[in-house]
């Protein structure tokens, strides 16, 4: 009598027909609505990229859309054009820079918005207006306050006694002037912070007065381990960003067409656009990309490898 039970409830345990079919109408409705994202993402991205991967292996002319093989004769240019080396360490140089001020900066204004009470919207307001600033007018407005010589920034630090020095021209000094270009639009990750701020139990921090504990205390104890989710974030898209960085290089450096500006701020990137719409080697650009392709997978893997072990999750215990 006790076989009919179990065949009973293995029975019961199967889905049922209607339930399965209600299913596969919501799976199919899905993939509906996202199609249109497919079909963008197969045909614009996926699509480019194994197109791309294609012509590295070439020599491409997009003239006569014609490929002739060259096996691996452009991975081999890499490693033996000079400025190849020049704009990865320009670029290396740049993400080790940019990033962890990025991070404070973003940070600093996070908590200080996080701390005002009335007129908050306002100042979240005023804070983000930057980010909204189109790029060639940030660019503009930035060439001509870091003039060496009439310079609103040096003008600033002549009051003060100091001899600023030649942003633009010195290349000691032109890698941290985009930096101050870049934390001009950094309220994005501000913005990021600022939501795992408000995420923070305040209890916390009224337990940890009574325990005596100071602001700075108060920050590397509880503020730090609570948004470390949103910081651990933060640091793999800019690091991303860093090592793609072009807009700010091209608007302040290389836009006149001409190879006369310094070394020093060559970025990998704009070397690749040099390469594919300049001297139109579009085999050589489409190789630059996959290298760097492949350090920007290398860089993030180090960082989800190692970095979430600092991170704190509220499950753990």
């Amino acid at each position: 009598m006790a076989q009919p039970e179990v065949v009973q409830r293995v029975s019961a345990r199967r889905p049922r027909p209607a339930r399965v079919r209600f299913n596969r109408r919501e799976a199919v409705a899905g993939y509906l609505f996202i199609s249109p994202w497919l079909v963008g993402f197969l045909v614009f991205t996926a699509g480019a990229m194994i197109y791309s991967l294609v012509i590295s292996f070439s020599h491409y002319n997009l003239a006569t859309n014609a490929a002739v093989p060259a096996g691996l004769s452009n991975y081999q240019g890499l490693v033996q054009d000079p400025r190849v080396a020049t704009a990865l360490g320009n670029t290396l140089f740049y993400a080790l820079l940019a990033v962890p001020l990025e991070i404070a900066f973003a940070l600093l204004l996070a908590s200080l918005l996080n701390g005002i009470g009335r007129g908050a919207g306002a100042f979240r307001t005023l804070y983000y207006l930057p980010r909204m600033t189109p790029l060639v007018a940030t660019a503009a407005v930035f060439f001509l306050l870091l003039n060496g010589n009439t310079g609103a920034i040096n003008q600033g630090l002549r009051a003060f006694g100091i001899a600023g020095p030649q942003w633009l021209v010195d290349p000691t000094w032109i890698k941290p002037s985009i930096v101050l270009m870049q934390l001009w639009a950094v309220s994005g990750t501000m913005v990021i912070f600022l939501a795992a701020l408000k995420n923070v139990p305040r209890e916390l921090y009224e337990v940890a007065s009574l325990d005596g504990a100071g602001p700075v205390r108060r920050f590397f104890s509880i503020t730090l381990p609570m948004i470390s989710s949103a910081m651990f974030f933060n640091v793999i898209v800019l690091t991303i960003a860093a090592f793609q960085v072009f807009d700010q290089a091209y608007l302040l450096f290389w836009r006149d067409q001409s190879n006369s500006s310094p070394e020093a701020s060559l970025f990998y990137a704009v070397y690749l656009f040099q390469q594919a719409f300049r001297q139109f080697n579009f085999g050589f650009a489409a190789a630059m990309a996959w290298l760097l392709f492949v350090i920007i997978m290398i860089v993030t893997f180090v960082q989800m490898r190692f970095g979430n072990r600092l991170v704190y999750y509220e499950g753990d215990r």
